[in-house]
């Protein structure tokens, strides 16, 4: 029988343009890095979520794509949007408890979420004996790629370990909940458009709330960071990982994600000159054999 639409496995394409996707949010990561120091997180969020929602709305408009007609995708657009933005003030907000490397290790729960999720919510999208190996495995090379955490050495630290278990649910939610409602008829701009228009109020109010802001024009590399974050990260390759989403099996896709913070870490050794361990070899031939065997034919 064959796979149900929802569920698809990946097609040649879908697996380039996908890795294409995650080489494109590691090097995303780098430029977060580059811009935090002029441009606070959050404010960074918010204006970036405000700017691309401007390119994407100018971008359906010279296409001619309904935004307003009822669809009945609202409520699910709104929870998608809080959802979008829980996620990343857990993450900004968890760096100032837990490291970097910590953050990475749980945020990168989602995938699991994902496919915990999809087995109730998604028609035939649930994964055989090896295809949980191939997400273990895939799990193990972030593990050694970053390091194993050990236990938490005050309470602090715990809450932003906590932090970023809460930012990686939030982002398999918002994957689960374009896949399995009514968000799943609707054009991947519109999907986004929901996301960031919800979430600049709330981004903004999170910046109120933690104090942040800006004290000088930033520098010539902070807006260019910006620019491709803006331009590039959150205005395409959100929009084209959303109509993925819809298309093929959310299961599958998530364990590609993986991917995004090794080139993150070789993106860093490029740009900011930050070395790579021995580990590093072994972390991406257990991702790529996790995803191997993850997406292989049945």
């Amino acid at each position: 029988m064959p796979p149900a639409p929802s569920s698809r496995p990946l097609d040649a394409l879908a697996i380039i343009v996908t890795i294409g996707l995650c080489l494109s949010w590691g090097f995303n990561n780098v430029t977060i890095k580059l811009a935090i120091h002029d441009i606070p997180p959050l404010i960074q969020s918010a204006a970036r979520s405000a700017l691309a929602a401007i390119i994407v709305y100018a971008w359906t408009q010279v296409r001619g794509m309904p935004l307003f007609k009822r669809d009945g995708t609202l409520g699910a657009g709104i929870l998608a949007g809080v959802l979008f933005a829980l996620e990343f003030v857990l993450i900004y907000r968890g760096l100032l408890w837990t490291t970097a490397t910590r953050g990475v290790l749980f945020l990168y729960l989602a995938p699991f979420f994902v496919v915990i999720g999809s087995r109730w919510l998604v028609p035939g999208d649930h994964f055989s004996l090896s295809q949980w190996l191939g997400l273990l495995l895939s799990f193990i090379g972030i593990v050694i790629g970053f390091g194993l955490p050990t236990p938490a050495t005050d309470p602090h630290q715990m809450l932003g370990d906590i932090m970023f278990v809460g930012a990686g649910a939030a982002w398999a939610a918002t994957t689960l909940v374009i896949k399995a409602s009514a968000l799943n008829r609707i054009s991947a701009e519109k999907t986004l458009l929901y996301q960031l228009v919800v979430s600049v109020p709330l981004l903004g109010a999170g910046a109120l709330v933690f104090g942040e802001r800006m004290n000088a024009v930033p520098s010539a590399v902070a807006i260019g960071a910006f620019a491709y974050q803006t331009i590039w990260v959150v205005s395409v390759t959100f929009a084209v990982w959303f109509a993925l989403i819809v298309r093929y099996s959310a299961a599958r896709l998530s364990v590609f994600t993986f991917l995004a913070p090794l080139f993150g870490v070789a993106a860093g050794h490029l740009v900011l000159n930050e070395p790579l361990t021995p580990a590093f070899a072994l972390a991406v031939a257990l991702v790529a054999g996790g995803i191997v065997l993850v997406n292989r034919p049945r």
